[in-house]
């Protein structure tokens, strides 16, 4: 059985025999609802990286201490796959972000689409936010990742055409491209962005916009997939043809 996973600020320095303390929300709520106990092994990651493995030595109402007794540095995931997704209602971002991190996407920006139902805005788009990095955060923990993934600020059609001018490879998923993803020659290194739209659609102009900006327009099949789990359909197929699912 995977041991549980604990994000800290930071493992620089840290050796085995050292001594690691745990504190805040994470450490209650491996000590008061997880039931943590004295003598557990669990594994304790920065996010970068880098994972220490040990013993639980003592805990408290809101603290735990680890002693280290192996440490490993895990090199990032290549290609890094960055996924602009468009911002569903309800709760399907959170379900987005959620299987895209346990997929291994490294970065979610969200993106407001011209059809996207939902407009963040204010104090609405920072909860909205912090949901989507609170998320990201707990399924990379499930995940039992070393390489947390981010989530982005919002971006505009103008950001998202950005990213994929940047991407070594990029695809935007359209229910009517004639294209697949068969015939693509995915990069072992660099950067494979994959634009999801919304569950209106993607106008001509934001097709057109990311075809101009070096995407290529591509279709998963006959079904039309739900803005929620297009994205993680998409990078898997695209993970399958790479090392990193060698």
């Amino acid at each position: 059985m995977s041991l549980p996973v604990h994000l800290v600020p930071t493992l620089t320095g840290v050796g085995v025999g050292a001594e690691v303390t745990v504190e805040g929300d994470e450490a209650h709520h491996a000590v008061a609802v997880r039931r943590l106990r004295v003598g557990e092994h669990v594994v304790l990651t920065d996010g970068a990286g880098t994972a220490a493995r040990g013993v639980v030595a003592s805990t408290g109402k809101r603290v735990f201490a680890v002693v280290v007794e192996e440490v490993v540095t895990h090199p990032r995931p290549a290609p890094e796959l960055v996924v602009v997704q468009a911002i569903p209602k309800g709760d399907r971002g959170e379900l987005a972000v959620e299987v895209l991190t346990e997929v291994g996407a490294a970065r979610v920006v969200p993106w407001a689409a011209s059809r996207s139902v939902v407009v963040w805005k204010g104090e609405r788009a920072a909860k909205a936010l912090a949901r989507w990095r609170s998320t990201a955060r707990e399924a990379a923990k499930q995940a039992r990742r070393s390489w947390f993934p981010e989530v982005a600020e919002p971006v505009g059609t103008a950001g998202a055409a950005a990213l994929v001018a940047e991407a070594d490879l990029a695809v935007v998923l359209h229910e009517e491209a004639t294209g697949s993803l068969a015939g693509l020659e995915v990069p072992a290194s660099g950067t494979v962005v994959v634009v999801v739209g919304p569950e209106g659609g993607l106008t001509e102009e934001e097709v057109a916009a990311f075809v101009a900006a070096g995407a290529v327009s591509v279709r998963l099949g006959a079904e039309v997939l739900r803005t929620s789990t297009a994205g993680v359909v998409a990078v898997a197929a695209l993970l399958s043809r790479t090392s990193r699912w060698g």
